[in-house]
């Protein structure tokens, strides 16, 4: 029997229709896989104690100015920072005792270190790292503030200090690479708030050791941290600096309710909750403040 044949003309019609079918399934799956690949985030990694969580008394983890880098830069933040942090913890304590709620992008480690994490973290998604922020130090000096002479204390601590940071920021610098920008922030001089609490006039006691603390930062942590940042390709944005710290305390202006005070001092009263409530942490308004300053850096870094 003779097999049935489908005319040439009418296969290569029927092809020809295979052909753009399978063109337009084509061209409707790219769009998908397109926006897929930019669906990937690019992060913000955050490291540190509670100034990286944004700690304010009474409210616990706050926005801070992890949040304000977050708006003005457009990444997708992954916080790792856990308040009482100090530079020997963060590397060596397993978990993060001081858990904070609520903190914006938060990443638990429960059983590795903050540091092991963030740089596991750092390391897995190495190519999508926008930037990485770390707040630590100051609680290594915490309680320098309670010696009868502080300063011999605080030098002790910078050398911890000197030694962990280095190794910090050389690991992120390895799981981040060499492009990625690693910014370290000290902290605003929140001593100076002795000058008004807890109640006026200030005694000469705690005049000195406001004094003293300016000593502390402007010799001892923020040179130690701008070396430790700077020897893995990192920067130090200088908060001490910028809320104030080194204005002489001989230029005064009137702040209610306290009165004619030292302008650095009245800088430590706006932008912290010292003067009020003796505590260190910045209020929401210090917390913007830091983080413009921030993303001012971290826009300079990515001009060069």
């Amino acid at each position: 029997m003779r097999e049935c044949t489908m005319p040439r003309r009418l296969r290569f019609v029927r092809l020809g229709l295979a052909s753009v079918a399978l063109g337009t399934a084509v061209l409707a799956v790219l769009p998908g896989m397109a926006q897929a690949a930019k669906a990937v985030p690019t992060y913000y990694v955050s490291v540190g104690d509670s100034y990286s969580v944004g700690y304010q008394p009474g409210l616990g983890a706050t926005s801070g100015y992890t949040e304000y880098v977050t708006t003005k830069t457009h990444l997708t933040l992954v916080n790792f920072g856990c308040g009482g942090a100090t530079t020997t913890s963060l590397i060596d304590t397993v978990g993060c005792p001081d858990n904070l709620p609520h903190t914006a992008g938060a990443s638990l480690y429960p059983h590795t270190t903050q540091a092991a994490a963030a740089e596991a973290f750092i390391t897995a998604h190495r190519s999508h790292i926008g930037l990485i922020t770390v707040s630590i130090g100051g609680n290594d000096v915490t309680a320098c503030a309670a010696e009868a002479n502080p300063i011999p204390c605080v030098g002790t601590a910078v050398s911890g200090i000197k030694t962990n940071v280095a190794t910090l920021a050389a690991g992120l610098r390895a799981a981040a690479g060499p492009k990625v920008p690693i910014i370290g922030l000290t902290y605003p001089d929140v001593i100076l708030g002795e000058y008004v609490y807890p109640s006026l006039p200030a005694t000469a006691a705690r005049i000195s050791l406001a004094k003293l603390s300016v000593v502390a930062f402007k010799s001892l942590i923020n040179p130690a941290l701008t070396a430790a940042y700077a020897a893995s390709g990192g920067v130090l944005v200088d908060i001490t600096t910028a809320t104030g710290g080194y204005t002489p305390l001989t230029r005064t202006v009137r702040l209610p309710p306290y009165g004619t005070i030292p302008v650095a001092v009245a800088k430590v009263c706006t932008l912290t909750w010292f003067c009020k409530e003796g505590n260190i942490h910045a209020t929401s308004t210090g917390y913007a403040f830091i983080g413009k300053l921030v993303v001012a850096r971290y826009d300079a870094l990515r001009r060069k």
